[in-house]
């Protein structure tokens, strides 16, 4: 099994939900309101005045054939804007209960 955390614009809200549903992920765990910053060119997301926008996040445990497909869609809503941003980070799962 794999943990694949995406970290997203919420302007690309419905590309990510439709993504989970076209690959059949049905489980995750979300969290609307994530403050942050991109390592190399992001601009902040903080929900404040100065940096208004915000970033939402979504951690799903897949098995390992659907990795790639994921990443890949990930990558296409990357390269529609890239400015508006979206990261994906996949971890192996060693244990579940």
């Amino acid at each position: 099994m794999k943990a694949v955390f995406i970290v997203f614009n919420q302007a690309h809200t419905e590309r990510v939900e439709y993504i989970l549903d076209q690959l059949g992920i049905r489980g995750f765990t979300w969290w609307s309101q994530v403050n942050g910053r991109g390592s190399q060119t992001g601009e902040p997301r903080m929900g404040t005045h100065t940096w208004p926008e915000m970033n939402s996040a979504l951690m799903a445990v897949v098995g390992p054939d659907q990795v790639d497909p994921l990443l890949e869609k990930v990558k296409k809503i990357d390269l529609i804007n890239e400015e508006v941003g979206i990261r994906a980070f996949v971890w192996d799962i060693t244990q579940s209960l």
